[in-house]
Protein backbone atom coordinates (compact mmCIF):
# COMPACT_ATOMS: atom_id res chain seq x y z
CA UNK A 1 0.00 0.00 0.00
CA UNK A 2 1.63 3.21 -1.16
CA UNK A 3 0.25 6.20 0.68
CA UNK A 4 2.98 8.40 -0.09
CA UNK A 5 2.22 7.50 -3.96
CA UNK A 6 -1.30 8.49 -3.40
CA UNK A 7 -1.01 11.89 -1.99
CA UNK A 8 1.43 12.66 -4.33
CA UNK A 9 -1.54 12.51 -6.76
CA UNK A 10 -3.78 14.99 -4.63
CA UNK A 11 -4.21 18.58 -5.58
CA UNK A 12 -2.63 19.62 -1.57
CA UNK A 13 0.94 17.19 -1.39
CA UNK A 14 2.14 16.56 -5.20
CA UNK A 15 6.13 17.05 -5.27
CA UNK A 16 6.21 16.72 -1.43
CA UNK A 17 7.73 13.13 -0.75
CA UNK A 18 10.34 13.91 1.54
CA UNK A 19 7.55 15.47 4.31
CA UNK A 20 5.05 13.33 3.44
CA UNK A 21 7.40 10.75 4.75
CA UNK A 22 6.45 12.29 8.00
CA UNK A 23 2.93 12.07 7.52
CA UNK A 24 3.19 8.48 6.89
CA UNK A 25 4.58 7.45 9.64
CA UNK A 26 2.09 9.77 12.24
CA UNK A 27 -1.24 8.39 10.18
CA UNK A 28 -2.73 5.04 10.35
CA UNK A 29 -5.02 2.75 8.04
CA UNK A 30 -8.31 2.15 8.95
CA UNK A 31 -10.42 -0.31 7.14
CA UNK A 32 -14.15 0.57 6.99
CA UNK A 33 -17.35 -1.98 6.18
CA UNK A 34 -19.90 -1.38 4.16
CA UNK A 35 -22.66 1.76 5.40
CA UNK A 36 -20.00 2.12 8.31
CA UNK A 37 -20.10 5.79 9.26
CA UNK A 38 -16.25 7.61 9.65
CA UNK A 39 -17.53 10.76 11.16
CA UNK A 40 -20.72 12.59 11.52
CA UNK A 41 -21.56 16.11 10.58
CA UNK A 42 -20.86 18.32 13.82
CA UNK A 43 -18.46 16.16 15.55
CA UNK A 44 -14.98 17.55 16.63
CA UNK A 45 -12.56 17.15 13.77
CA UNK A 46 -9.22 15.42 14.70
CA UNK A 47 -8.50 13.52 11.43
CA UNK A 48 -8.37 13.83 7.56
CA UNK A 49 -8.50 11.85 5.64
CA UNK A 50 -6.78 9.86 2.09
CA UNK A 51 -9.08 7.35 0.12
CA UNK A 52 -7.08 3.83 -0.20
CA UNK A 53 -9.97 1.90 -2.27
CA UNK A 54 -13.30 1.91 -2.08
CA UNK A 55 -15.68 4.51 -2.30
CA UNK A 56 -17.17 7.20 0.75
CA UNK A 57 -20.21 8.78 0.50
CA UNK A 58 -20.27 13.06 2.08
CA UNK A 59 -23.51 13.87 3.06
CA UNK A 60 -25.67 16.65 5.20
CA UNK A 61 -28.94 15.85 7.02
CA UNK A 62 -31.29 18.86 6.72
CA UNK A 63 -33.28 20.07 9.70
CA UNK A 64 -36.33 17.62 8.40
CA UNK A 65 -33.75 14.31 8.32
CA UNK A 66 -32.99 14.24 4.84
CA UNK A 67 -29.92 13.17 3.33
CA UNK A 68 -28.33 15.41 0.97
CA UNK A 69 -25.44 14.01 -0.94
CA UNK A 70 -22.34 16.44 -1.37
CA UNK A 71 -19.91 14.42 -3.45
CA UNK A 72 -18.69 10.54 -3.83
CA UNK A 73 -15.03 10.10 -2.87
CA UNK A 74 -12.81 8.01 -5.07
CA UNK A 75 -9.81 6.35 -4.65
CA UNK A 76 -6.37 8.83 -4.02
CA UNK A 77 -9.03 11.86 -2.90
CA UNK A 78 -7.62 13.22 0.12
CA UNK A 79 -11.22 14.64 2.51
CA UNK A 80 -12.25 16.38 5.41
CA UNK A 81 -9.44 18.63 4.94
CA UNK A 82 -11.06 21.70 5.98
CA UNK A 83 -10.66 21.10 9.73
CA UNK A 84 -7.28 21.99 8.94
CA UNK A 85 -8.22 25.69 8.61
CA UNK A 86 -11.83 26.77 8.34
CA UNK A 87 -13.45 24.88 11.64
CA UNK A 88 -12.85 22.56 13.98
CA UNK A 89 -16.03 20.28 13.85
CA UNK A 90 -16.61 18.40 10.03
CA UNK A 91 -18.82 20.00 8.15
CA UNK A 92 -20.74 16.51 6.90
CA UNK A 93 -21.11 13.34 7.82
CA UNK A 94 -18.66 10.24 6.10
CA UNK A 95 -19.85 6.51 5.15
CA UNK A 96 -18.48 4.16 3.20
CA UNK A 97 -20.78 3.36 0.12
CA UNK A 98 -18.57 -0.26 0.02
CA UNK A 99 -15.61 -2.25 1.79
CA UNK A 100 -12.89 0.83 1.95
CA UNK A 101 -9.89 1.46 3.33
CA UNK A 102 -8.98 5.10 4.54
CA UNK A 103 -5.61 6.66 5.79
CA UNK A 104 -6.00 9.30 8.70
CA UNK A 105 -3.73 11.84 9.60
CA UNK A 106 -4.46 12.97 12.86
CA UNK A 107 -4.62 17.35 12.24
CA UNK A 108 -1.61 18.08 15.33
CA UNK A 109 0.76 16.14 13.31
CA UNK A 110 0.17 17.94 9.86
CA UNK A 111 0.49 21.46 12.07
CA UNK A 112 3.51 20.00 13.44
CA UNK A 113 5.42 19.94 9.68
CA UNK A 114 3.26 22.90 8.57
CA UNK A 115 5.67 24.89 11.73
CA UNK A 116 8.52 23.92 9.49
CA UNK A 117 8.98 26.35 6.39
CA UNK A 118 10.06 24.20 3.48
CA UNK A 119 6.93 22.39 3.89
CA UNK A 120 5.11 25.64 4.76
CA UNK A 121 6.35 27.18 1.18
CA UNK A 122 5.42 24.12 -0.77
CA UNK A 123 2.37 23.98 0.70
CA UNK A 124 0.86 27.41 0.35
CA UNK A 125 2.10 27.08 -3.71
CA UNK A 126 -0.32 24.30 -3.73
CA UNK A 127 -3.11 26.31 -1.67
CA UNK A 128 -2.70 28.78 -4.48
CA UNK A 129 -2.83 26.24 -7.07
CA UNK A 130 -6.35 24.54 -5.51
CA UNK A 131 -7.67 28.02 -5.37
CA UNK A 132 -7.66 29.11 -9.11
CA UNK A 133 -8.58 25.84 -9.84
CA UNK A 134 -11.86 26.64 -7.34
CA UNK A 135 -12.06 29.81 -9.19
CA UNK A 136 -12.22 28.32 -12.66
CA UNK A 137 -14.39 25.97 -11.47
CA UNK A 138 -16.94 28.68 -10.25
CA UNK A 139 -16.75 30.70 -13.34
CA UNK A 140 -17.49 27.42 -15.17
CA UNK A 141 -20.56 27.03 -13.09
CA UNK A 142 -22.09 30.34 -13.47
CA UNK A 143 -21.07 30.59 -17.46
CA UNK A 144 -23.29 27.60 -18.05
CA UNK A 145 -26.75 26.14 -16.80
CA UNK A 146 -26.77 22.44 -16.24
CA UNK A 147 -28.27 21.27 -19.82
CA UNK A 148 -24.71 23.09 -21.00
CA UNK A 149 -22.58 21.44 -18.85
CA UNK A 150 -23.87 17.73 -19.57
CA UNK A 151 -23.47 18.20 -23.22
CA UNK A 152 -19.99 19.63 -22.68
CA UNK A 153 -19.19 17.04 -20.24
CA UNK A 154 -19.99 14.08 -22.60
CA UNK A 155 -17.81 16.37 -25.40
CA UNK A 156 -15.41 16.31 -23.05
CA UNK A 157 -15.12 12.39 -22.31
CA UNK A 158 -16.48 10.66 -24.99
CA UNK A 159 -16.19 13.34 -27.91
CA UNK A 160 -18.79 14.18 -30.55
CA UNK A 161 -20.55 10.41 -31.51
CA UNK A 162 -24.30 9.69 -31.72
CA UNK A 163 -23.97 6.46 -29.75
CA UNK A 164 -22.17 6.69 -26.55
CA UNK A 165 -20.87 3.59 -23.96
CA UNK A 166 -21.46 5.21 -20.44
CA UNK A 167 -19.46 4.08 -18.29
CA UNK A 168 -19.11 6.35 -15.06
CA UNK A 169 -22.25 6.69 -12.74
CA UNK A 170 -25.02 8.87 -12.59
CA UNK A 171 -24.37 10.07 -9.63
CA UNK A 172 -20.43 10.97 -10.68
CA UNK A 173 -21.48 12.35 -13.62
CA UNK A 174 -23.94 14.91 -11.44
CA UNK A 175 -21.40 15.83 -9.13
CA UNK A 176 -18.97 16.20 -12.24
CA UNK A 177 -21.24 18.88 -13.82
CA UNK A 178 -21.90 20.53 -10.39
CA UNK A 179 -25.41 19.79 -10.28
CA UNK A 180 -27.02 16.98 -7.23
CA UNK A 181 -28.35 13.86 -8.58
CA UNK A 182 -32.48 14.50 -8.21
CA UNK A 183 -31.86 17.80 -10.52
CA UNK A 184 -29.69 15.35 -13.22
CA UNK A 185 -32.52 13.13 -13.38
CA UNK A 186 -34.60 15.91 -13.92
CA UNK A 187 -32.41 16.54 -16.26
CA UNK A 188 -32.34 13.43 -18.04
CA UNK A 189 -36.15 13.03 -18.17
CA UNK A 190 -36.52 16.76 -19.58
CA UNK A 191 -33.60 15.69 -22.62
CA UNK A 192 -35.64 12.71 -23.16
CA UNK A 193 -39.13 14.30 -23.63
CA UNK A 194 -37.40 16.88 -25.89
CA UNK A 195 -36.17 14.03 -28.31
CA UNK A 196 -32.69 14.97 -27.60
CA UNK A 197 -31.32 11.54 -26.39
CA UNK A 198 -31.85 8.24 -25.77
CA UNK A 199 -30.84 6.63 -22.31
CA UNK A 200 -31.13 2.59 -21.54
CA UNK A 201 -28.90 0.97 -19.84
CA UNK A 202 -25.18 2.36 -20.26
CA UNK A 203 -25.78 3.08 -24.04
CA UNK A 204 -26.75 7.16 -24.88
CA UNK A 205 -27.95 7.88 -27.87
CA UNK A 206 -27.65 11.54 -28.84
CA UNK A 207 -30.12 13.52 -31.52
CA UNK A 208 -27.18 15.03 -33.87
CA UNK A 209 -29.42 17.97 -34.10
CA UNK A 210 -28.32 18.96 -30.22
CA UNK A 211 -25.01 18.10 -30.84
CA UNK A 212 -24.53 21.16 -33.07
CA UNK A 213 -26.36 23.05 -30.69
CA UNK A 214 -22.87 22.78 -28.69
CA UNK A 215 -19.61 21.46 -30.53
CA UNK A 216 -18.75 25.14 -31.37
CA UNK A 217 -19.27 27.11 -28.87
Amino acid sequence: MDIISLFEKSDLFAGMEDELKTLRAAGSVKNMSHAELLFTEGEPGKYFYLLVDGGVRLFKTSASGQEVDIRLVRPGEIFAELILFERDTYPVSAMAVMPSTVFAVNRDAFYDLLSKEPFRKKFIISLMQKQRYLAERIMYLMSYDVEERFFRFLLDHYGCFNEIRIDIPKKDIASAIGTIPETFSRLIARLKNHGAIEWEGNRLKVNPEWWEMYQDE
